[in-house]
């Protein structure tokens, strides 16, 4: 097994044994990356000296007898919507082309100081929006499973450099499922934890009351590590939770008498057959170890992804109209100071950015606001409310991550309304704020991932995590994508 394969705590207990070094890993991921990129574009920018600088330094202090913890020299890939001092941030946008950042996102000076090593900055769809990292300005990224196929989106880099092996781990954006459907379509553990628990400063806005920053990682595990560094009260962020936070470091749960809570309306014959047998399967496999699973009817669930397109896009148009050719990045000329902002947003943005713009600002205009933004916050209202109720009865909700397995590039750009649909199961718990993490559980006839999501209440995540780690023992899904097994 080469050393790009390991789990964060097989490559940090190698190193800590003398079995290899901290350079050693990162020169692993970067081979992997060599390798691997010119088919998948999973970085837009890799940070070749920063990063070997970071493991080198990481080794010295192992050696002079100072440990940072878990994550100490390990390479971790961060969402190229996140800022990193000195590095280019671009949120796959021409409008942001060029735009160095002047300062660390607060994760980021969470895991420096965790002592881990940042490789690059990973693709997305422009400004987080999309299911399928085809709306990036710089080229698509590839599922490693099938490059035939998308790698979900819109954290689709982060997630297919995890599955490939050119990341121990990385970094995501989660605003209506960004972190977990496209873990759930390359086959790794995504996460979205409790809104407000981990900072949003330095991450380049898309909803803010909806975007939380979480970790994708090989195994339920390494995201723990990984949101334990992270998370925690920031000052700097006025939405950052000021309170007491649950204790994840030794996850536990007895699944006998365990209350688990099948959604009824996350099922049906929009779900591909493989993805419902494999949810079966999963749910089987828990009674029998004497969890108690029964349906649970959410009718919030039928209407939370037509609130979602409502809410997202209107708070985008608000926060994507700082980009006005001003201040920073791409500045197109004009004859007047308002044609030069017309044409700088009509160059630097691309379609599916300015589609969205278009819908949240005519759901914000003057005698449309109450019937569809103010209608889709009471129905956000709502659902909460309703989960919060399934909470009573129901330890853990779980459903499918994704209606289906990976498409094909190309499948569904055509049609928005059925790119949107990839959300259905994932933006309920963003509405809420409540967290979810989906974990591969299996493969259909064609080879491709398939994700179990586990829902849990606000500041659950010690029995999420619990419940996933059981699932996944359960399962044993250990395979590993085409591109890393030919490599490995």
């Amino acid at each position: 097994m080469s050393l790009a394969d390991l789990s964060i705590t097989e490559a940090a207990a190698g190193r800590r044994s003398g079995d290899h070094s901290f350079v050693d890993l990162f020169d692993a991921v970067l081979t992997r990356a060599n390798h691997t990129e010119a088919q998948l574009h999973c970085y837009l920018v890799i940070d070749h000296r920063g990063a070997r600088a970071a493991a080198e330094t990481a080794d010295g202090e192992l050696s002079a007898g100072t440990d940072r913890g878990p994550l100490h020299g390990i390479p971790i890939a961060i969402k190229d919507n996140m800022n990193i001092d000195g590095l280019e941030t671009t949120c796959a946008s021409q409008i942001l082309s060029g735009w160095v950042a002047p300062y660390d996102a607060h994760v980021i000076t969470r895991l420096k100081e965790a002592g881990a090593v940042l490789v690059g900055k990973t693709n997305l769809d422009e400004f987080a929006m999309g299911s399928s990292t085809e709306n990036s300005s710089y080229g698509a990224t590839r599922n490693p499973w099938d490059t035939t196929r998308v790698p979900g989106g819109s954290s689709g880099g982060s997630a297919a450099s995890v599955a490939v092996g050119s990341s121990f781990a990385a970094l995501g954006s989660d605003t209506g499922g960004s972190i977990r459907q496209p873990g759930s379509l390359c086959g790794v553990v995504g996460l979205k934890p409790t809104y407000g628990t981990v900072s949003r400063r330095g991450l380049v806005a898309f909803s803010s009351s909806l975007d939380q920053i979480g970790p994708l990682a090989r195994n339920v595990e390494d995201s723990r590590i990984l949101l334990e560094a992270i998370w925690g009260h920031d000052p700097g962020d006025a939405t950052s939770w000021n309170g007491d936070y649950p204790d994840i470091s030794a996850p536990r749960v007895d699944l006998r008498g365990l209350r688990v809570g099948v959604i009824d309306q996350l099922s049906g014959d929009a779900f591909e057959e493989a993805v419902s047998d494999a949810t079966r399967s999963v749910l089987d496999g828990l009674s029998d170890e004497g969890a108690e699973v029964g349906e649970v009817s959410l009718p919030g669930f039928d209407v939370a992804l037509a609130a979602y397109y409502l809410v997202a896009p209107a708070e985008a148009s608000a926060n994507l109209a700082r980009f006005d050719g001003v201040r920073y990045g791409l500045r197109e000329d004009g004859a007047t100071s308002e044609e030069m902002m017309r044409v700088t947003r009509a160059t630097g943005f691309g379609p599916e950015v300015l589609r969205r713009i278009l819908l949240g600002t005519f759901s914000l205009s003057a005698g449309y606001h109450d019937a569809f933004y103010g209608q889709a916050q009471r129905i956000r209202t709502h659902l909460t409310a309703e989960m919060n109720r399934a909470y009573e009865e129901y330890d853990v909700l779980v459903s499918p991550t994704s209606p289906t397995t990976a498409f094909e590039l190309g499948a569904r750009t055509a049609d928005p309304l059925s790119m949107y649909f990839s959300d259905v199961a994932t933006a309920p718990s963003n509405l809420s704020g409540h967290p979810a993490i989906s974990v591969p559980v299996g493969l259909d006839e064609g080879g491709l991932p398939i994700g179990f999501q586990i829902l849990a209440p606000a500041f659950g995540e010690e029995r999420m995590f619990a419940v996933a780690a059981e699932v996944e023992r359960l399962v044993g899904f250990d395979t590993r994508p085409v591109l890393a097994a030919e490599l490995a």
